[in-house]
């Protein structure tokens, strides 16, 4: 394959700014994050991101739509973080190591802020159909 025809937002993001990992690459560093969590009193946030068709189901996502997700996700995320495809073509996520007290209402500022910054990255007719869905991986409790 060339070079030439890998897609801007497709690729191993192999610690270069704003690429994210492919699906594969980020779910591995997804299941070694969320193993390391379950070994600690840390937890982890995990952002999906999609964009819904009519239908309710996610759309395929264009190149310059994902570029803008990406954008929008880079945007939000510190640099301990990543993102990638988490099914590729479809759903953009992030990982967000949390400490202790990563509560349910930091899920919801998380999904706040990402919302808002992808609304002002995206048409408006994605805009309205951008979800965002922010998960909290937990880990074990010590008593």
């Amino acid at each position: 394959m060339e070079l030439e025809s890998i897609p801007a937002y497709s690729g191993f993001r192999g610690g270069q700014v704003g690429q994210p990992y492919n699906e594969a690459a980020f779910r591995h560093f997804l299941h070694v994050d969320r193993r390391r969590a379950e070994r600690s009193t840390r937890s982890l946030l995990l952002v999906l991101v999609a964009v819904r068709q009519s239908a309710g189901r996610s759309a395929k996502l264009t190149d310059a739509t994902a570029a803008a997700l990406f954008r929008g996700l880079d945007a939000c995320v510190r640099e301990v973080d990543f993102v990638g495809w988490y099914r590729e073509g479809h759903v953009a996520a992030a990982v967000l190591p949390q400490g202790v007290k990563a509560a349910g209402e930091v899920t919801h500022l998380v999904a706040e802020r990402v919302l808002r910054a992808l609304k002002k990255l995206l048409p408006a007719e994605q805009s309205r159909n951008v979800r965002v869905r922010v998960v909290r991986l937990g880990g074990r409790v010590r008593i």
